[in-house]
């Protein structure tokens, strides 16, 4: 069972930062749809990320990078719809603001306005910094993105572990403290070593949250679709199910055709 404090009506950047400070971790999940994030806001999860992995478990591509920010910005209401507590991020997609600050900044003002979201997540380091300030000198609150970042894994060539070498771990760590020294609020750590994940965490004063980057980090998420274990086939070693929906589902489902073919529903109870 969830043992958020209920004192806490709604969760800001503040209160992220605080749980920090305080040396609580913080839950995070993804959600995409209304229904979906009623429950994940009813159980207590402090922040739901609208992630472009909606590209991957809700329409069925191979990567983030197809998803466009008008579908984000669907997505993004259809949650910010249904959550009374939690703080919704959403992921700027592919496209939408590398390499001009310019489009970063309409798109994290469309991302806000249409959706009434609460902060962007933008991916990369020094790379995308112009952006990540145009945006923040709006007001916007931004959530950085290091390690592997799935909008480039063209150029990574796969989902291997990043930053194991001594050269890419040092520009992480320095790409960590340049995001917080231009005001971030937070920055996700995706499947780095977690010896690195600690000497983030501990050298920076704004949260870390880990995806498959150790137990360090301030706060840990995972895509909900995989944590309820309705996708199959991701199986990475930092993934834990916490249920099984596939079966569950699809044994639900098959026991309805069943009951339809054998003329066993409707029952005369269940018709006027």
């Amino acid at each position: 069972m969830s043992v958020h404090n209920p004192d806490i009506k709604r969760i800001t950047t503040r209160v992220i930062q605080e749980l920090k400070t305080k040396g609580e971790k913080i839950s995070a999940l993804t959600a995409y749809d209304y229904s979906m994030a009623r429950l994940v806001d009813a159980a207590g999860v402090e922040l739901i990320l609208v992630g472009d992995s909606a590209s991957n478990v809700m329409a069925g591509h191979e990567t983030t990078l197809p998803i466009t920010l008008d579908q984000m910005i669907y997505h993004a209401a259809s949650v910010v719809r249904a959550v009374r507590r939690a703080l919704v991020v959403v992921d700027l997609p592919f496209g939408s603001y590398q390499g001009n600050s310019s489009e970063a900044l309409r798109s994290a003002i469309r991302i806000m306005k249409e959706s009434g979201a609460h902060a962007v997540k933008m991916e990369g380091g020094l790379e995308v910094k112009e952006s990540i300030v145009r945006v923040l000198s709006a007001g916007v609150p931004v959530m950085g993105h290091l390690g592997l970042t799935p909008q480039s894994i063209y150029k990574f060539g796969g989902y291997a572990v990043r930053a194991k070498e001594e050269t890419e771990a040092q520009k992480l760590l320095e790409d960590a403290k340049m995001l917080e020294e231009i005001g971030c609020f937070s920055v996700v750590l995706e499947k780095i070593p977690a010896a690195l994940t600690k000497q983030v965490s501990d050298s920076l004063s704004i949260p870390t949250v880990g995806i498959g980057a150790g137990p360090d980090a301030d706060g840990q998420i995972l895509v909900l679709h995989d944590l309820l274990g309705i996708t199959k086939e991701f199986k990475p070693r930092f993934l834990r199910r916490y249920a099984d929906l596939h079966g569950i589902i699809t044994g639900a489902i098959g026991q309805y055709v069943d009951d339809v073919k054998e003329r066993e529903f409707p029952s005369k109870e269940e018709a006027y």
